[in-house]
């Protein structure tokens, strides 16, 4: 998979288009002397680890293509551990496309996705989740997802793991010495220590996998699909929740007949609300589309805002439907919303609608355009369901990874059945073999125990020039 670790490889690292600056980064072995060839009046070879020296970038034919700083970081003291230099030069793509192909030109390569930070993790300046959590910084969409991403590159969650693993490291190897002077019936391993280890450790996986669930949402956002009959005042929910003229808001029914997304960020998540055509029957064939649209999303969200008229109330069908999505759908999280309260005279309480506190809302999507205190219970309440029991305080350890979640669940199995094995009494082979499974599915999260297919996979990922 990766091409020679020993080539120095080249890349720009910002965004491409206008801007006042850019930047291309090199690292590698030949990384200052090869920048050198091109930089001048100063010898960059002379300068000194962490300063930044101003001069003229040029081609290959000797013309200067842009006046720029180059900032040296000698190794092991630089970002990926190698020599690294950074030349910042003017904005726009062409100054920056003509300094890449004359470093090009004068040894570099150009760097693969990634390549920079894989280069950071196979010199030990981060592990495994530490790299990949600086992707997720780059793909983050909200404060949260960030603060999460912030707190795994730290290292804490890292540390978490590698403490645990290192501690079943130890006892393994007392488990295994026994094995090797089995007939003097010689006991290395303390039962009572490893016991606790097992406990311990069962209960800090089973706190990191319960905070996938809100890890995902974290990281992909809060899917919220607003659902109901046509004219019930789904756009006009959308749009209040929103704060924006998003959707269409008609008196005539059926006005929505595609899905229509919009977002908004609340106690830092992202939200994305997706308003639905109306359920219903219906002849119109672009209209039952819709529908049939409606009732595939609401398969694929975190919760359901159900809307309904409070002057009509909930009929038996919708009633049905609700309650079907319980059964089918147990992860759902359903919220009835009754709208156009102000439309009712006298107290409402129809015999359709037994409220549940906390869960159902009556409101006015209309009064709420103007005054955004009446929908924001609502979202506390979506808040609330997709946090789950537990508070994730700010730099709290959230596992936001599908890889990191899979090794965690098989990490599970082997201290399960290790668990199971010791109580059980049996032989210390299969103990071994239990915890040698669960500290390789833990090492696998960090780097500690990988291989080059995964690398290729995580890092593949990364954008060019990180």
């Amino acid at each position: 998979m990766p091409l020679a670790a020993s080539d120095t490889i080249v890349a720009l690292a910002t965004a491409r288009g206008l801007s006042a600056i850019a930047m291309v980064r090199l690292s590698g072995s030949e990384a200052v002397s090869i920048a050198a060839r091109r930089f001048g009046p100063a010898d960059l070879n002379d300068v000194v680890s962490n300063s930044a020296t101003v001069g003229f970038l040029r081609s290959s034919d000797e013309e200067d293509i842009d006046q720029v700083v180059a900032t040296i970081f000698r190794a092991p003291a630089s970002v990926t551990g190698e020599d690294v230099v950074e030349i910042t030069c003017h904005g726009g793509d062409f100054a920056s496309h003509l300094i890449i192909s004359s470093l090009v030109e004068s040894g570099a390569r150009p760097a693969r996705p990634g390549e920079f930070t894989e280069r950071a993790f196979l010199n030990g300046k981060i592990d495994l989740a530490q790299a990949e959590a600086v992707a997720d910084i780059i793909h983050a969409g909200s404060r949260k997802a960030h603060q999460v991403s912030i707190a795994q590159m730290k290292g804490g969650y890292s540390d978490l793991l590698e403490q645990i693993r290192q501690e079943m490291l130890d006892l393994c190897a007392l488990v295994e010495l026994e094995l090797d002077f089995s007939e003097e019936d010689v006991a290395f391993a303390d039962r009572k220590r490893l016991d606790d280890l097992l406990a311990e450790s069962k209960a800090l996986l089973t706190r990191l996998l319960a905070s996938y669930r809100y890890g995902s949402v974290v990281r992909d956002g809060v899917r919220i699909v607003i659902g109901g009959r046509p004219n019930a005042g789904k756009s006009t929910l959308l749009n209040a929740l929103v704060g924006f003229d998003r959707a269409i808001v008609s008196e005539i029914p059926g006005t929505t007949r595609d899905e229509i997304e919009a977002e908004a960020e609340f106690e830092g998540l992202r939200f994305r609300f997706f308003d639905t055509a109306g359920l219903r029957e219906t002849m119109d064939v672009l209209e039952a589309e819709g529908v049939r649209r409606a009732e595939s999303s609401i398969k694929r969200a975190d919760a359901l805002l159900y809307v309904f008229d409070a002057t009509v109330g909930l009929d038996e069908n919708e009633t049905a439907f609700l309650n079907n999505l319980q059964t089918s759908h147990p992860g759902l999280h359903v919220f009835r919303i009754a709208n156009k309260i102000d439309l009712v005279e006298g107290d409402y309480a129809p015999e359709a609608f037994d409220k549940v506190e906390g869960q159902d809302f009556e409101l006015s999507a209309l009064a709420g355009l103007k005054d955004e205190h009446i929908v924001q219970p609502v979202l506390e309440a979506v808040l609330r369901a997709v946090r789950g029991e537990a508070s994730y305080s700010e730099g709290a350890i959230v596992v936001t990874n599908d890889r990191h979640r899979d090794h965690l669940e098989k990490a599970m199995v082997g201290l399960m059945n290790a668990a199971r094995s010791l109580a059980a009494g049996e032989s210390g082979d299969l103990l071994a073999l239990d915890l040698r499974i669960a500290m390789q599915e833990l090492g696998a999260i960090t780097g500690a125990t990988t291989n080059e297919d995964v690398l290729g996979r995580i890092f593949s990922r990364f954008c060019i020039g990180k």
